[in-house]
């Protein structure tokens, strides 16, 4: 006695059967998703042997006495699954309650109410929506030979739904009919990384692009009326709630050609540029990749229904960028053990750290400026006076691997400044220091192959030297954009949590002193890695090299809202900078955040 909706495939009503069509194409899917409203509540009725329904399973409610009927025979299992056992927590001491809210299903792709939906009575079960799923599955179903489900825990619901159903008298899917499971967009990404390829409707053919949270904004329209209904006689509340689903079908059902229109349109300019970006791909990938990654692709979407985990292949392998830590123990692993090169990955490792720790003390330095007190030139005399031991006893290592003579060299050479900046020129807040200045520890050049200059280097027979830097500096460019992800990230929280929750003046003042003091460490590894990649070319790297290690500008460094609140709106089709995404399984692994 109710409307369905008028654009599914429904054989024999809105698609003729005289017609020559191939029912298991893709387009002929059913798509249904399902969920619960814990707001549409329902108090015991006072009278419940003196009710009298008119129309009672004959909407969108489901029939009282066959459900009852179909609860107390049926076993109720506890679902291991986390969401479950929330909601069963609730709910525990809600006695006055008949039923805690409804579960049901609706149209995924049009928004439009499937019959039955059924009374939660006190704790969210499987057996609720096993009874909704099934009586939805069997409303002008004859023909169709696919349906599409979206449900938040299809991981854990659809695992033994068949088995469920099987052994139960009141109600059942045919077994010939495949069920495909899925997990809307909004909460997959709040899954275990796995459930992305194996649930994300990206990855269904046919899905096209569903959120599977649709029925979410028909609870909006029907918690309206639903607190009303909360004390009503159940026959009351099941006509009012019928009364109003049915309302809202018959505005999907009015508006939907003209909504069709729109997404059509939307969906044609979408894919030309979906096939345009996937056709530069593709025509970068050799024949024989592309046919192998076919055969995987085939298997994988003909064995998902017997195992998700055959869908596995579609993840993205991340493998964790090296350090300068594992990049010097792989060098010291094949280092030759003639006299003269033992102990050379070790001096060149020794020589970047110092070039870091200069790099530091000199923009502490800077930082305090005329304004230093007594007690920071004892620490800054202290910290040089550590530095100036290291780099003496470092540069007495030298002559052992670069030959004698290398002082003079250096001195008149022209090398880089270690502040030069690599943004278009020198940072305002900076000043240049000369290229050599023996007074102060942070100032002097040390002798590596990348001071020296691959030319000076290849003349000498030290090129094979400079291969050794090479490869360590890109240790190094990984460790200094490794902090430079967490320290931006941290910065973005902290624009969340304090700035943002700031209630007075002080609080305010408390905040912008911690970012403030997080500024100062993104410029720190932003200085190292500028460093690190000055090196890299002077070393002479390969264009694809310093294509991955790109020149870092002004604009990357800032904490964008993409970065510090990612759901608001306007940022679907935002992108952060290149060095967001060159070590995502080392930034996750170092910090909850980051995996968030």
């Amino acid at each position: 006695l109710v409307l369905f909706c008028p654009a599914c495939p429904q054989p024999g009503i809105n698609l003729s059967m005289a017609e020559e069509a191939d029912l298991s194409h893709w387009k002929y899917t059913w798509t249904v998703v399902m969920d619960g409203n814990f707001k549409a509540e329902h108090m015991h009725d006072r009278r419940p042997d003196d009710q009298v329904s008119l129309m009672d399973g004959r909407g969108y409610m489901v029939g009282r006495e066959k459900y009852q009927d179909y609860l107390s025979a049926t076993n109720h299992p506890r679902s291991k699954c986390n969401n479950h056992r929330v909601v069963n927590q609730a709910n525990a001491n809600r006695h006055k309650l008949e039923a805690t809210g409804i579960g049901g299903c609706a149209c995924a792709r049009h928004g439009c109410w499937s019959v039955l939906l059924c009374p939660q009575p006190l704790i969210r079960l499987q057996v609720n929506m096993d009874y909704a799923l099934a009586h939805a599955l069997s409303y002008n179903m004859t023909g169709v030979q696919r349906v599409l489900s979206f449900y938040d825990i299809n991981c854990q619901y659809m695992k033994n739904l068949r088995k469920r159903l099987a052994s139960n008298a009141f109600i059942g899917i045919p077994a010939e009919l495949p069920i495909v499971p899925s997990i809307g967009i909004w909460h997959v990404h709040g899954h275990q990384a796995e459930c992305h390829a194996r649930y994300a409707p990206s990855f269904i053919p046919g899905a096209g692009r569903v959120d599977g949270k649709i029925i979410e904004t028909l609870w909006s329209i029907l918690n309206v009326i639903s607190p009303s209904a909360r004390g009503m006689s159940f026959p009351h509340r099941q006509e009012l709630l019928d009364y109003q689903m049915n309302d809202s079908n018959f505005q999907k059902m009015i508006r939907m050609p003209g909504a069709l229109k729109r997404k059509l349109r939307a969906a044609m300019v979408g894919m030309e540029n979906a096939l345009a970006a996937f056709r530069a791909l593709d025509d970068g990938i050799p024949h024989d990749q592309r046919k192998g990654w076919l055969e995987q692709e085939k298997t994988a979407m003909r064995e998902r229904s017997i195992d998700p985990k055959s869908m596995d292949v579609f993840d993205v392998r991340t493998a964790k960028a090296p350090s300068v830590k594992t990049v010097e123990i792989s060098l010291l692993a094949r280092e030759p053990l003639t006299e003269g090169c033992r102990g050379l990955v070790t001096w060149i490792a020794r020589g970047l750290q110092l070039e870091q720790t200069q790099i530091i003390l000199r923009m502490d330095v800077k930082e305090v400026g005329h304004r230093c007190t007594e007690r920071q030139l004892l620490l800054f005399a202290r910290r040089r006076d550590r530095l100036s031991g290291d780099i003496a006893t470092f540069l007495a290592d030298a002559p052992s691997y670069l030959g004698p003579g290398y002082d003079s060299e250096l001195e008149e050479g022209d090398s880089q400044s270690l502040d030069e900046d690599g943004w278009d020129g020198r940072l305002v807040d900076e000043l240049a220091v000369g290229p050599f200045d023996k007074h102060h520890a942070e100032t002097i050049h040390l002798p590596l192959p990348s001071v020296l200059g691959l030319q000076k280097c290849q003349e000498d027979g030290l090129d094979w030297l400079a291969k050794e830097e090479e490869q360590l500096r890109t240790g190094q460019a990984n460790d200094a954009l490794h902090e430079l992800r967490l320290t931006l990230a941290d910065k973005a929280v902290l624009f969340r949590t304090d700035i943002r929750h700031a209630s007075s003046q002080a609080t305010t003042s408390r905040a912008w002193g911690r970012v403030m003091a997080v500024d100062a460490t993104v410029n720190k590894f932003a200085k190292i890695y500028r460093a690190s990649r000055r090196a890299m070319v002077a070393l002479g790297a390969s264009n694809s090299m310093l294509a991955r290690y790109q020149v870092l500008s002004k604009d990357h460094l800032k904490v964008s809202s993409a970065v510090a609140e990612p759901n608001a709106r306007g940022h679907r089709n935002d992108a952060l900078p290149w060095f967001w995404s060159m070590d995502v399984a080392r930034d996750a692994e170092a910090n909850d955040w980051m995996m968030e």
